[in-house]
């Protein structure tokens, strides 16, 4: 299972990048987009939305499921990724690469709250089980 050390995650299988302008880059997780099987539909939030840690801000639909997807920190969605939107499909070719959204938080102090890859690396496998 591909879980990258430079990223933090979430309990809700989202993953996190700190971008050089302080904004973060929120994903799915490779383990989420497994469970999930072919991606076919993607719903960012709205750009200028203020969400709160643990919101659902978005929808993530497979052939087999749909699921919520949470923002991991208070903020502002300041972009929205279109081509993922238009493309679903890259979240399951690169999870990593794919990133859904992004937001300004308004309380940095709560990365520290996130999954260490190790961490989020225990709780996916024991979901497997």
């Amino acid at each position: 299972m591909m879980i990258p050390e430079n990223l933090k995650y979430t309990r809700s299988h989202e993953w996190v990048k700190t971008e050089a302008d302080g904004t973060v880059s929120v994903g799915v997780t490779f383990h989420a987009q497994e469970q999930l099987g072919d991606v076919v539909f993607i719903q960012n939030p709205e750009v200028g939305r203020q969400v709160k840690r643990g919101e659902e801000c978005g929808v993530i639909e497979s052939v087999k499921a749909a699921a919520d997807i949470y923002a991991p920190l208070s903020g502002e969605v300041v972009a929205a990724n279109q081509e993922v939107a238009d493309k679903p499909e890259r979240v399951n070719q690169d999870p990593y690469a794919a990133w859904m959204f992004r937001i300004k938080p308004d309380r940095p102090a709560e990365l520290a709250a996130l999954l260490d890859a190790a961490a989020y690396q225990k709780l996916a496998e024991s979901e497997k089980h």
